[in-house]
């Protein structure tokens, strides 16, 4: 027995705490997310050996001191995104619908063919935004059905996983798609302008992820979420990031993108909101994503049911409020974040001013 919970242990110990080196190789990174499956590991884990081992025996002590803190290192990273932290984001008061953005972002899976779903959500759900991931040629086709209401659009078909549509019934000004850092990865940047004349800046993105299918390393991934964050960093107006981001809320990326841009994370002190995997219910975490400025404050965030996809789709309505946001708190730099920052984006030969900036 103490053979196997020392394997046990010895496993979860370097799960937690092997993402603490900055390496980008996909078989350091992958640890970043399943932080809240390792985390009730590592509490079965304490409860195991507490009643199976000898207490008696140094060995013991030190196998519980190592799995507890895997635990709590494990919560450190998770417990932001449940009930039990602060909110970052103000909940709205009484919503305005001339000031109110709401956008349903939905990661299709390129192969899957259940378009009726995602419409019928669009139907129910009457979102501003609609915003498709891995969308090709077939998507394009069926979705066009939602022009008829949602007129204006952004439109990037591909066949390679990393397709992009956006369907508004917003006006948008400024459109641009852009490939920031690899070939055949678009990102989308525009002005939405609401029904009360407010204009919103904002850019959808769909990074590649880290894995053995894909890149390698998290590189590039890296890359783009940086020079994106900095480049609406100094904006005074109202700004949105939203999409796919492959990467998890707590990741040491995605607080990297949090803190240079100084946009706020809805989630926070609410819950995970984890949108992929859809079809295994014990290996899912947040992959898709929406921050905002201290402008906005919070109507609702929803994980919608399944279309079919590996990933649910998430609707996120947003309040144009900068009164009652002003004193909202983001995550705060340190010039070791400013300086990795713009390490990250030299290795990649890439920059912010790289980034489409409507409206400046």
């Amino acid at each position: 027995m103490l053979l196997t919970l020392l394997v046990f242990t010895v496993a979860v110990a370097v799960a937690t705490f092997l993402p603490l080196w900055r390496n980008t190789h996909w078989s350091v990174r992958s640890f970043d997310f399943p932080r809240l499956q390792l985390a009730v590991l590592a509490a079965l884990l304490v409860v195991a050996q507490l009643l199976l081992l000898d207490m008696a025996r140094p060995v013991s002590w030190v196998l519980v001191l190592v799995a507890g803190l895997s635990l709590a290192a494990q919560l450190w990273w998770i417990l932001p995104y449940t009930a039990l932290w602060p909110k970052e984001v103000k909940d709205a008061r009484a919503a305005s619908p001339e000031r109110t953005l709401a956008i349903l972002t939905s990661n299709v899976l390129t192969h899957n063919r259940n378009a009726e779903a995602l419409i019928a959500l669009v139907e129910q759900h009457q979102p501003d935004v609609l915003v498709t991931l891995e969308s090709d040629q077939w998507w394009q086709d069926q979705l066009a059905v939602l022009e008829s209401k949602m007129p204006y659009t952004i439109k990037c078909p591909l066949d390679n996983l990393y397709g992009m549509h956006v369907f508004s019934r917003l006006p948008l000004h400024e459109s641009q798609v852009c490939f920031l850092i690899e070939d055949q990865v678009p990102s989308m940047h525009a002005l939405v302008e609401l029904r009360s004349g407010d204009r919103v800046r904002i850019h959808f993105v769909h990074p590649a992820p880290p894995s053995p299918t894909e890149n390698d390393e998290s590189a590039e991934r890296d890359a783009e979420l940086v020079i994106v964050g900095r480049s609406v960093a100094d904006s005074d107006e109202p700004v949105i990031v939203t999409g796919d981001l492959n990467d998890v809320a707590w990741s040491p990326t995605t607080r990297l993108f949090r803190k240079v841009s100084g946009l706020l994370d809805p989630r926070v002190g609410r819950g995970f909101y984890s949108t992929f995997h859809a079809d295994y219910r014990l290996l899912r975490w947040p992959l898709d994503h929406l921050f905002h400025s201290h402008h906005f404050t919070l109507a609702s965030i929803s994980r919608l049911p399944s279309i079919g996809s590996d990933h649910f789709p998430l609707l996120t309505r947003v309040v144009v409020a900068p009164a009652r946001g002003q004193d909202q708190e983001p995550l705060r730099p340190d010039n070791d974040d400013s300086g990795r920052a713009r390490e990250i984006a030299r290795d990649q030969g890439a920059s912010e001013q790289d980034v489409p900036e409507p409206g400046e």
